[in-house]
């Protein structure tokens, strides 16, 4: 789920180059870290559970693509996977 105020009709978007599929533990999601193309806006990210499709999506955007991806991972090794996947009800970090 993107944020409503990324208004994806009127903008292209960035994408890091650290934005891709992401597997553990027989599980895999797509990180998404995105933002403005053109622009020096803050990266935001959403990960997607590819069996589901269900996104989970950060409230908080981010200076750096690197310190989006290192939420990503922090949240991982904290957590496992089964943060992402699954049939829990959505998660807003």
């Amino acid at each position: 789920m993107l944020e409503p105020d990324l208004d994806l009709d009127n903008h292209e978007l960035e994408h890091s180059p650290l934005s891709g599929s992401f597997s553990r533990d027989g599980e895999t999601v797509d990180v998404e870290i995105y933002r403005y193309a053109g622009t020096q806006n803050p990266w935001r990210l959403v990960v997607v559970d590819l069996s589901s499709g269900r996104p989970t999506a950060w409230a908080e955007t981010f200076v750096t693509d690197q310190e989006a991806y290192e939420a990503f991972t922090a949240m991982v090794e904290a957590n496992g996977m089964a943060t992402f996947v699954g049939v829990v009800s959505p998660v807003r970090h």
